[in-house]
């Protein structure tokens, strides 16, 4: 449960859930990402992510789908990946660290992405609190500038963290960070209330995605982001 918060959208400039989709292919669709700004993808590689979605795993999807709009990012643009739930660990407190940097933000980076994608199997745990933690500390430095993170999850937070916390702290000394979520296939109410605070509140934005062609399309649309969401956080006293 999210407490004492409560996430009044005031306006959304672009529509934050991802609905109401069009049959969409990324084969044809050309991403115009802006050169000066960083993007980290952070991936979820949960045990959760092979469950069967349309007839294929999840992790399936997702990384036929980055495959595809990778190579459409233009070599000027920094891009790097971190991906969570990739080892099991021996205790609790080991998956909940399990977050790597596979491929550092930089340019010309997207074949070693995709790379790194197709060479990583789901495991563990979902500890995404951690995860943005560590980008946020160390997988921006010496980069100035607009910075954005891409956070792809199917599911929330199992790690006794919460991002919507974790985000409100973080915006009140940084301004550079912008933090997109795509709730992947998740339902939980909950989730989707802290996934959609994290993103919010730094200026991101958030999308609901339940099937490949929606996913596809939620991941375009956060890479070609020009706009950003706003939205007004009131606590209880």
């Amino acid at each position: 449960m999210l407490r004492a918060i409560l996430i009044i959208l005031s306006m959304l400039i672009i529509p934050v859930f991802a609905s109401d989709y069009n049959v969409y292919s990324p084969h044809n669709y050309k991403l115009e990402t802006n050169s000066a700004e960083k993007i980290l993808f952070i991936m979820d590689f949960s045990n959760s992510m092979t469950e069967y979605l349309e007839g294929r795993e999840k992790v399936e999807l997702m990384i036929d789908t980055m495959s595809k709009i990778l190579p459409n990012i233009g070599p000027e643009t920094s891009v790097g990946l971190r991906v969570y739930g990739h080892k099991a660990g021996f205790t609790a407190m080991d998956a909940c660290r399990a977050s790597s940097l596979l491929v550092p933000v930089s340019q010309s980076s997207s074949a070693a992405v995709a790379e790194a994608l197709y060479s990583t199997k789901p495991k563990g745990m979902t500890p995404i609190t951690y995860s943005l933690k560590q980008a946020v500390k160390n997988d921006f430095l010496g980069f100035s500038g607009k910075k954005r993170i891409i956070l792809l999850t199917d599911g929330g937070e199992n790690c006794d963290e919460s991002p919507c916390e974790y985000a409100m702290e973080l915006i009140k000394t940084r301004k550079d960070i912008h933090i997109d979520v795509i709730a992947f296939n998740i339902n939980d109410e909950d989730d989707l209330a802290q996934l959609q605070c994290a993103a919010l509140v730094t200026s991101g934005k958030f999308y609901t995605a339940n099937t490949a062609a929606e996913l596809a399309k939620s991941l375009s649309n956060s890479i070609n982001a020009r706009k950003d969401v706003d939205a007004k956080i009131i606590t209880d006293y």
